[in-house]
């Protein structure tokens, strides 16, 4: 996934960003106020210690740097949350085992996004970590998120 953004960010013409593969609750390779921002997408909720990893992202932005998540989140209306979950937990299992043969890693895709904390619970584990100015966009009636937090 690593390599695909980077070739993408060349593509368009980004540079001057550093990527890193690593473990997002121990970054103990970097400095503290190292960066002056910090992204993760569709993975934190994949972390054991959501709180650990918040607090390790805090630790290495710069005083005013960005915290910035993408992740999948809760549908807010109760009728579209009734069709998602139809189409989660009936449709994209099957999908996985018709495609990539692979059932079990669809299914526990399904039940790691019906776990992580909803956009509100979310956003105070970010402010817990001293994060300021939280916030959050729901995108596709809140299945997923950008949540977004700044170290002042």
């Amino acid at each position: 996934m690593l390599d695909v953004g980077r070739k993408r960010a060349s593509e368009l013409g980004f540079s001057g960003m550093e990527w890193l593969q690593g473990n997002a609750e121990c970054l103990s390779s970097i400095a503290d106020n190292t960066y002056d921002s910090y992204t993760i997408a569709f993975g934190i909720r994949n972390v054991t210690h959501i709180d650990k990893a918040l607090k390790e992202a805090y630790r290495v932005l710069k005083p005013g740097g960005q915290f910035m998540c993408l992740e999948f989140s809760q549908v807010q209306n109760e009728n579209l949350r009734w069709l998602y979950d139809q189409y989660s937990f009936q449709a994209i299992p099957v999908m996985g085992q018709l495609i990539a043969g692979q059932w079990k890693a669809y299914q526990y895709l399904v039940e790691s996004i019906r776990q992580f904390p909803n956009q509100e619970e979310f956003a105070g584990m970010i402010e817990r970590a001293g994060f300021a100015f939280v916030r959050h966009e729901n995108l596709t009636f809140g299945v997923v998120a950008i949540h977004c937090g700044h170290k002042l």
